[in-house]
């Protein structure tokens, strides 16, 4: 396992999560909205804690990035989840509130469950980059999940409703983190290399929409709910980008598949828990 990667990975987790915190924070402040309402942003814009919250989040994102040029995406997206310990206690002292134990062990459950993934598969590192023709169908799919997500939700209120946006907003930020990992394989031939290239603004508008979705995720009920489905969701689905778009690796035969099946399980486990959570 590389270590320098792991290291950035866990960096960028815990920037993640001063960010996360502060933000969730500020949101609970404004009244709820109606799911990708821009306004809701606007109205954030406002208030100096939510604008602060963007440095760390920034630095995370710098992290992420140096993080997958020397490691594979299966292993850094997993890595964020280790913020979310660091998010729930920051968040409830934000809100003046004391943090759950019920909330430490949904993410407790997660973490095991992403790390019995990982040790049992094993992930290897694959290509950088992909021809159109290979995202295509990925394309298409994030955005009839994406959709299901959002019709669900209207349905819904308070954690399961911030689950479901949470999942909208993994699988947002996990095909992001994907299109990044080609971003800064092409920066290696300059900027022009970059911005002739459809993965920057795909990048752009996955990004601006999985950040209203995002604030509205974490109007749904305390932070736990929302966040920990984001920070599960979004590496699953970096790990299943990493498979079929860049040739990433996994061990699955002998005993890890059964391994790989149990995790699984408990990180269905771990989301149930967090539905129950008010």
């Amino acid at each position: 396992m590389n270590l320098a990667a792991v290291l950035l990975g866990l960096g960028s987790a815990a920037l993640f999560a001063v960010g996360w915190a502060m933000e969730q924070s500020t949101t609970k402040l404004e009244k709820p909205t109606r799911t990708l309402d821009a306004r809701l942003v606007l109205h954030l814009l406002r208030r100096p804690r939510w604008v602060l919250g963007w440095v760390p989040v920034t630095g995370a994102v710098v992290l992420q990035a140096l993080a997958l040029r020397v490691g594979p995406l299966a292993l850094i997206q997993p890595l964020l989840l280790a913020g979310v310990f660091l998010a729930v206690p920051l968040s409830a002292a934000f809100n003046r509130q004391r943090p759950q134990r019920r909330d430490f062990l949904v993410v407790a459950l997660g973490v095991v469950g992403l790390s019995a993934f990982l040790a049992a598969a094993d992930p290897q590192p694959g290509l950088h980059e992909a021809p159109f023709v290979v995202w295509l169908p990925v394309i298409v799919a994030v955005a009839v999940l994406f959709a299901v997500c959002l019709g669900l939700a209207w349905r819904l209120t308070d954690a399961s409703r911030g689950i479901l946006l949470g999942v909208g907003t993994g699988l947002l930020y996990g095909f992001d983190v994907s299109l990044l990992k080609t971003i800064t394989a092409q920066l290696g031939s300059g900027l022009a290399a970059v911005f002739t290239s459809w993965h920057v603004y795909a990048l752009m508008l996955g990004g601006l929409v999985a950040l209203v979705l995002n604030q509205n995720a974490f109007q749904s009920g305390r932070i736990a709910a929302p966040l920990t489905t984001i920070a599960l969701v979004d590496p699953i689905v970096s790990v299943v980008l990493g498979v079929t778009v860049y040739q990433e690796t996994l061990r699955l035969h002998g005993f890890r598949l059964p391994v790989v099946v149990l995790a699984a399980a408990l990180i269905v486990f771990a989301l149930w828990l967090a539905r129950r959570s008010r």
